[in-house]
């Protein structure tokens, strides 16, 4: 073999050993990188992470009545996000709902007013993992326009001749009255209790009672109707408001990527826009 003949297969035996370096190095910076695929094979957008569920189609959400305003705003927000997805709330008591839940009624999500409404969920084993707070709210009274019995406090509301709607007590909104009652030694009898704390609100609106002890939210929600009067003892008898996805939701993907949704920041500034406190 002439010199020619070597030089030039000694240069093509480098060049090989070179490229099967180049392709088995993974530290490499001039290597290739591979693109993350999303759980349908294709690279994810901005603001999702690779296996993180899909929200599409039909999700139920039962939710406190304090959130109607909050949620409904958010399931629209949810939605214009999620083309494919569709948001369908129930909005009520928590008791009532939780009753339902666990009655078999077919629904994704669980957003209550208190712990211990969830909890009746979550001992019947109808939560999807742990139940996450995501707002607290705090209780005001509710007066009509111009505060007619000049109502300033808690003690007010026992007067003589003043009508007042409480929640039930077992709904959130009333157990909350009865703790801040409680802390500020007033007894009353209520002329109504309410299922929920929207048809509290409402005997104020339609000059039913000359008050209600209300949330914060519902006060700020309608302003152009009532007016509200804050009270300390209300610092005593705050709530927490926890999420869950449901196990036997129809739609678990559905109900995972809600959830989460509602614990994003945008979620967080619309909620506390609406009077509700970061958890």
């Amino acid at each position: 073999m002439t010199i020619r003949r070597l030089t030039v297969a000694a240069t093509a035996a480098l060049v090989l050993a070179l490229g099967a370096t180049a392709c088995g190095s993974g530290g490499d910076g001039d290597a290739p990188k591979s693109t993350a695929t999303a759980g349908n094979g294709t690279a994810p957008t901005a603001g999702t992470s690779a296996g993180a569920p899909k929200a599409s189609g039909a999700i139920t959400v039962f939710a406190a009545a304090s959130l109607k305003e909050s949620f409904t705003e958010l399931g629209k927000k949810f939605e214009a996000a999620n083309p494919g997805a569709k948001v369908t709330f129930n909005f009520g008591g928590s008791s009532a709902l939780a009753t339902s839940i666990n009655s078999g009624a077919p629904a994704d999500v669980f957003a209550a007013a208190s712990p211990a409404t969830m909890k009746t969920v979550t001992d019947a084993g109808g939560a999807a993992g742990e139940p996450k707070t995501f707002v607290r709210n705090t209780l005001a009274i509710a007066v009509p326009k111009g505060n007619p019995k000049h109502v300033a406090g808690l003690a007010d509301l026992a007067a003589p001749g003043v009508k007042v709607a409480l929640c039930a007590k077992e709904v959130p909104c009333g157990a909350a009255a009865l703790t801040a009652l409680k802390a500020a030694n007033v007894n009353l009898t209520p002329v109504t209790l309410e299922q929920d704390v929207k048809g509290a609100l409402t005997k104020v609106e339609l000059g039913e009672v000359d008050a209600s002890l209300v949330y914060r939210t519902d006060v700020k929600a309608d302003a152009a109707k009532i007016d509200g009067v804050d009270f300390p003892e209300a610092a005593k008898a705050v709530n927490d408001y926890p999420i869950a996805a449901l196990a036997k939701a129809p739609n678990k993907d559905g109900a995972a990527a809600f959830v989460a949704y509602i614990q994003s920041p945008e979620a967080q500034q619309v909620l506390t826009a609406a009077g509700f406190q970061a958890p």
